[in-house]
């Protein structure tokens, strides 16, 4: 199996992740909270944070779909490097409110290093594509 195939399988299932995570905020935010490690349900209109963060992640897993059906890899693996700052950020929102570490590091944390070893993947490969020397007019 190519690294290609490989991949496009990793950016896929990164991709449907990202979009259900999506539409799991938007659509029942108040079942979402505590499987991300977040404190109980918010009180007040604090909900309105939570199907915010379902409409980050939703536009998230969008584009990295885009790059992926447009064939724009080198884009692709840049976007994903920029993108690995979410769950990055999420790990540190759990930390810093007395969240399960487990939570924070297990699925925040390996989420990022997920996508960051995804997306120099896709860097490696697509560097590999550049340095082929060009064929030689005989």
């Amino acid at each position: 199996m190519s690294l290609k195939n490989v991949n496009t399988a990793l950016i896929a299932v990164c991709t449907l992740f990202v979009l259900y995570l999506g539409l799991t905020f938007i659509l029942a935010p108040e079942a979402s909270t505590h499987g991300v490690g977040l404190p109980t349900w918010p009180s007040g209109n604090g909900d309105g944070f939570l199907i915010m963060k379902g409409t980050r992640e939703l536009a998230m897993g969008l584009v990295i779909g885009v790059l992926l059906v447009t064939g724009h890899r080198r884009a692709l693996g840049l976007v994903l490097l920029m993108e690995a700052v979410a769950p990055f950020g999420d790990m540190i929102n759990v930390l810093t409110h007395d969240g399960p570490l487990s939570a924070a590091f297990g699925i925040h944390g390996l989420t990022s290093a997920f996508i960051v070893v995804t997306g120099m993947l896709v860097l490696r490969e697509t560097g590999r594509a550049r340095t082929v020397p060009a064929p030689r007019a005989a």
